[in-house]
């Protein structure tokens, strides 16, 4: 690893490169972190842990030390290089370390001189973990002396202080404190961090990780030393333990980018299939978790299904062609983790990975050697082949049926003034409007595409499904409408191939009775249809509040805080800005709703997701929010008022 990347030994204050002061990161934690949840709160310890893992990877560090402590305080530990601690050029007052962590954008990994490849790359790692902390200290080894600086909310509380000798010791510490100021009463879950302290000595297997806890929490142990020699293989070993699998060893390496890209960087991978359990797929970048994964999957994805073609047109099987992604992710359990110089991600938490480069790498990679591994091991690669064929059958099976059941249902289903059916005949495409009221409805429906949007209103608030007897969902009328729209039953019953629509989108007015209304319908689905929100099939329209006129230019804006930051620069047209606040989509225009919320081409559509950590956890929150318990709500709001930033009575 440290050939293919490159090794720089100077790193020092040069090496920092300052872009902008620290600002609001306090004031707007979710810019930074995504949120004041659990996963934020766990995302601190993750910026941390990275920084240390990029001196890992650069070859600078062998081993990293990871101690949970009984305050809630944590500390991160390496023998690396020891961050710079001389005066910075463009600060001489201050410690290029103190720059690094109440500087907003500023770091040793801008110009790729100090780091070929690492995980941080915006600067904001460190800063943001000291902004959002009552306390953070420092301490570096570096050229035998031992130096230390303390911080509390993104300031440094005194200079750097050099406060010993240390002869036989190098590399970074830091301990720091989540703000309760912030986080309220949170406190690091050791089962979560052992989780990813674990995946990362996976990710890299030229680096030992010890783990120490000082806070009990379950089976989860107190003490711990993680060092994978094979990385991801063992990793996918672990992760199937005794599930059967088509391959009796699976497909799994770890090489740099082919010579013709002349560019530094490499690619781990590990997959098998088996029938035992439904397939995943974890990706990583430069150890990164990118759990909605990005280019690089693509990548992968592209190499595993043109050589599984290929090997099928050699065994003379017609059938290989009818193979897609779709059956390759179906059994098909991979983990995928790639090391590239200057990734572009999508949002500072780094969920995406958006590098288009990536996929051409990632694919040049890993194509010749799935085409060996398949060719040297015949039996494998056959059973495989066979599963995957099957599994296209079946599913270009599924969907005659359901054009077969979805044409059927387009003659039985008889919903005047409510349904508003499009004409396609396949699934694929197709999107359902879950509108509130005939009023949003009939600018909707002028505002559609009638091959492939449909529209179903609402009227007023359905039922809150948590709680409610079965026999009390049947017979409301809302709830049998969607279920009569969509072609599916509740429950235990709810068949997700039976949908009858690709995307299934709820569009409320932006306020607050269109959030409750939003709400109650993703509790319905969540609690009756899970699949169609684990399947993706599930979204949210994000119309505007307010429409922006001056002159001939015309803007729409989500809230108050972007039409002031309009208002203040103006629009580039004549005249006074006109503004009109939308108080529903029934009083916008056809055009109004076409052009910001119902065209693909020009719209923002959220995505549904549930993401937790231990099952039951979203579960879990959804009854404290949603359920007939009060004082769960009450407690809730008690714990969480203090995040509310703005109030809209």
């Amino acid at each position: 690893m440290s050939d293919l990347l490159g090794q720089t030994e100077t790193y020092d204050a040069s090496s920092i490169e300052v872009l902008e002061p620290l600002e609001a990161v306090r004031l707007r934690p979710g810019m930074y972190i995504g949120g004041i949840d659990e996963r934020a709160y766990h995302h601190l310890a993750a910026e941390i842990i990275d920084n240390a893992m990029d001196e890992a990877v650069a070859g600078h560090a062998t081993r990293i030390e990871v101690h949970l402590h009984e305050d809630g305080s944590l500390t991160v530990v390496d023998n690396g290089r020891g961050i710079p601690v001389d005066p910075h050029p463009k600060f001489p007052d201050k410690s290029a370390l103190e720059v690094i962590f109440c500087t907003l954008h500023s770091g040793g990994k801008f110009n790729g001189k100090a780091y070929e490849t690492s995980g941080g790359l915006h600067g904001v790692g460190s800063s943001v973990v000291n902004a959002l902390s009552d306390r953070l200290e420092v301490e570096v080894a570096k050229n035998k002396e031992l130096y230390r600086q303390s911080f509390s909310r993104g300031k440094a509380l005194a200079p750097i202080a050099k406060v010993g000798a240390a002869p036989n010791r190098r590399g970074s510490s830091i301990t720091f404190h989540p703000d309760p100021q912030i986080f309220g009463s949170q406190s690091f879950r050791p089962s979560r961090l052992l989780k990813l302290v674990r995946s990362k000595a996976y990710l890299f297997s030229g680096v030992e990780i010890r783990w120490k806890s000082a806070v009990a929490d379950g089976d989860t142990p107190m003490e711990a030393v993680f060092h994978f020699p094979g990385g991801l293989a063992d990793y996918l070993s672990d992760t199937l333990e005794k599930t059967t699998t088509y391959a009796d060893r699976p497909f799994a390496g770890k090489v740099g980018f082919p010579e013709k890209y002349n560019v530094p960087g490499s690619v781990e991978w590990a997959i098998n299939w088996t029938p035992a359990r439904d397939g995943f797929i974890q990706s990583y970048c430069n150890t990164v978790p990118t759990p909605e994964g990005g280019t690089h999957e693509t990548g992968f994805w592209a190499a595993i299904l043109k050589g599984i073609r290929a090997y099928g047109d050699l065994a003379k099987n017609r059938k290989t062609e009818l193979i897609t992604r779709e059956d390759l992710l179906t059994g098909g359990c991979a983990l995928v983790s790639c090391f590239i110089r200057e990734p572009q991600f999508v949002g500072q938490t780094k969920d995406r990975l958006a590098t288009e480069e990536a996929a051409r790498y990632v694919e040049g990679a890993v194509r010749d050697h799935f085409d060996n591994w398949l060719a040297s091991d015949t039996k494998s690669a056959g059973a495989i082949l066979d599963f995957l064929i099957l599994r296209a059958e079946e599913r270009l099976k599924r969907r005659q049926e359901k054009e077969t059941a979805r044409k059927t249902a387009t003659k039985r289903l008889r919903l005047p003034g409510k349904l508003t059916d499009c004409s396609a005949k396949n699934r694929e495409g197709t999107e359902l409007f879950i509108v509130e009221g005939d009023s949003a409805g009939g600018s909707a429906k002028a505002a559609r595409n009638r091959e492939t949007q449909a529209l179903l209103p609402l009227k007023g608030k359905i039922l809150n499904v948590l709680g409610a007897a079965s026999s009390k969902l049947g017979d409301n009328a809302e709830i049998r409408d969607i279920c009569e729209a969509l072609g599916v039953s509740m429950g235990t019953r709810f068949n997700v191939d039976d949908l009858r629509y690709d995307k299934i989108i709820i569009m409320t007015d932006a306020d607050v009775d269109g959030a409750h209304i939003a709400s109650l319908l993703m509790t319905f689905f969540f609690s009756q249809m899970r699949p169609l929100i684990d399947k993706g099939h599930l979204y949210l329209a994000c119309p505007p509040l307010y429409r922006l006129t001056q002159g001939a230019r015309r803007i729409y804006v989500a809230d108050d805080a972007e039409k002031e930051l309009h208002l203040a620069k103006g629009l580039g047209g004549k005249g006074k800005i006109d503004v009109q606040r939308f108080k529903g989509l029934g009083e916008m225009d056809a055009k109004d709703l076409k052009d910001t919320t119902m065209n693909p081409a020009t719209r923002k559509l959220i995505r549904v997701t549930i993401t937790e950590d231990e099952p039951g956890d979203t579960g879990d929150l959804v009854e404290r929010l949603m359920g007939k318990k009060p004082e769960l709500r009450f407690q809730y709001i008690q714990e969480n008022a203090r995040f509310v930033e703005e109030l809209d009575v």
